[in-house]
């Protein structure tokens, strides 16, 4: 444990934030910058007696509860919160689940693009999409947010994928993305959401509970497949996969080779769109 660079990094932080960053009411007479110490002792839930002496480099070394209530008060981010770990000499906590937020940038990207291109986060879940993508793979603004997950498409939708993907690719799919969830269930241990997919996918799946029983664990680096479209046909794809890493979300670009036949077919499904899928369901 380090007390005094644990001293002056929560001293740092707590200064930083200000009382509307935390919801409490600035008053009048406020004349310490950012919140006070019994402003952020109340909010991690602890005294302000033993925050004091933990600002001030004579505390004993906190728990691994009490550093998550600091995390939690002082608004740190995941690197923060690791670094807090470290200068008390703990290893970080594992973070409570895969976040769900894509950054604004990414968003405005995506718009921009003119080749499908979506956001995975590490269970699977499509956080966002352009309209190429909905043509091109599912129109995920009609699925319920629960069901925005390709691996519950692969695995709960029948023979679908398969006939959109074809069996090769669909086989070799499952095996990757699910040595993938493997790893995320490490990453994520505490995280609800992913417990229960992985029900989900076993109860429904007999095919995920043989994969799954192999144990498996692998991080995925590509989804580059062909894809038979009931409306342009035969699309054969060069993906690309863009890792977020501090959000743990992946973009995924899907193109074709210049002025091939594929390339021909996404521009038409540009003009498609979604309404031929709408037309089929």
């Amino acid at each position: 444990m380090d007390r005094a660079q644990l001293a002056e990094f929560l001293r740092i932080r707590r200064e930083r934030l200000r009382p509307a960053d935390v919801g409490l009411p600035a008053g009048l007479r406020r004349r310490t910058p950012g919140l006070r110490r019994e402003e952020v002792a109340s909010l991690a839930t602890m005294s302000t007696d033993y925050y004091t002496r933990l600002e001030q480099g004579r505390g004993p070394r906190p728990s691994r509860p009490v550093l998550a209530g600091l995390a939690r008060a002082l608004r740190l981010s995941d690197a923060e919160r690791d670094h807090l770990f470290r200068l008390a000499g703990e290893q970080p906590a594992p973070p409570p689940g895969p976040p769900a937020e894509v950054r604004t940038g990414v968003l405005r990207m995506l718009a921009r693009l003119d080749v499908p291109a979506l956001v995975l986060d590490a269970k699977y879940d499509v956080l966002a999409w352009n309209p190429l993508a909905a043509a091109l793979i599912a129109d995920f603004s009609a699925l319920p947010p629960r069901e925005r997950n390709l691996l519950r498409l692969r695995f709960l939708s029948g023979d679908r994928q398969r006939e959109r993907f074809g069996e090769e690719a669909t086989n070799d799919f499952a095996r990757e993305t699910a040595a993938d969830l493997r790893a995320a269930t490490g990453r994520y241990p505490d995280d609800a959401a992913i417990s229960a997919l992985v029900a989900d996918l076993l109860a429904g799946s007999e095919e995920f509970a043989r994969i799954w029983a192999l144990h498996e664990v692998a991080n995925q680096q590509s989804m580059c497949q062909t894809i038979f479209h009931p409306t342009v046909g035969r699309i054969d794809m060069i993906c690309e996969v863009l890792v977020i890493p501090e959000r743990d979300q992946r973009v995924i670009l899907y193109t074709a080779a210049p002025g091939s036949s594929s390339d021909e077919a996404l521009r038409l499904l540009d003009v498609v769109g979604t309404q031929s899928l709408l037309a089929d369901s």
